[in-house]
């Protein structure tokens, strides 16, 4: 059933990567990342693929974390320092997968709607160019569950609209529209939602047209530039935050949203 979670099809030069848990609003997981990584590397394998579209199937691109079931079964150790091991190796794992989806060649788009949340605007930011739909609804919202980000989001939020904006997305977990998005450099484009596949399909097309050595060589010239020190930073961020994920504030963070309740953290 994974593998059904993301889909890949192709039209002409363009690969068109879907997010496949319409009944979930496409909540994302660890097995839901692994499809995604490999779809990724299989649209990029493909010597006539020029652009790669990422959209999500349904009323959402990406509502976040999946927080389905009880969190503590994830947070693996005989002790908290082994947790915290096997913590911070599970998220230099997904630094991996996420890093090698944001180093392929071909030019990357993402068509954002309905909700854009937490792991959602994580993998949309692995992307070259966001489009979104008027509708489309944005938030990082992983403070409100007791966990700092893990993924390199708040450094890529730096990279695309600055750290002051990074900081008013990231600490307050906030929702906010596209119009914002729009005015902040958060997304390029913003287009009726009826329209917004069409118009980052036809963008993906354009890109395709041209020269596609030259075009591949652009953007490896620009991200060498503007993600220096990224992994080093990734790093710093998988430590860190793995003190968070085995914390009391995390576990009532994930109960809370499950419950649909206000959450109650101790700080603890």
């Amino acid at each position: 059933m994974s593998e059904d979670f993301v889909t890949l099809e192709r039209d002409g030069n363009v690969a068109i990567v879907s997010l496949n848990r319409p009944d979930r609003l496409n909540a994302y997981g660890w097995e839901m990342g692994g499809v995604f990584a490999r779809r990724m590397e299989e649209a990029a394998e493909d010597a006539d693929v020029r652009a790669i579209v990422v959209r999500g199937n349904g009323r959402a691109f990406c509502a976040g974390l999946d927080l389905k079931g009880d969190v503590r079964e994830r947070i693996t150790g005989r002790s908290p320092a082994e947790r915290v091991r096997n913590t911070y190796l599970r998220f230099r794992m997904s630094h991996r997968r996420t890093q090698a989806i944001e180093d392929l060649p071909q030019p990357v788009l993402f068509a954002l709607h309905g909700y854009c949340f937490g792991a959602g605007l994580e993998i949309a930011l692995l992307g070259d160019i966001r489009l979104a739909a008027e509708s489309t609804v944005f938030a990082a919202p992983e403070v409100q569950i007791g966990v700092a980000i893990d993924g390199g989001l708040d450094m890529r939020l730096c990279e695309e609209v600055g750290p002051g904006w990074a900081k008013w997305i990231t600490l307050s977990g906030r929702r906010f529209d596209a119009k914002k998005a729009l005015s902040i450099g958060l997304v390029q484009e913003v287009h009726p939602d009826a329209e917004l596949f069409d118009k980052t399909l036809d963008l993906a097309r354009e890109i395709a047209a041209n020269a596609p050595l030259a075009v591949q060589g652009t953007k490896r010239a620009i991200n060498l530039w503007s993600k220096r020190g990224l992994s080093d930073a990734l790093k710093f961020e998988a430590m860190s935050t793995s003190t968070c994920f085995i914390s009391d504030d995390l576990v009532e963070g994930y109960a809370a949203g499950r419950e649909k309740r206000k959450t109650r953290f101790e700080g603890k």
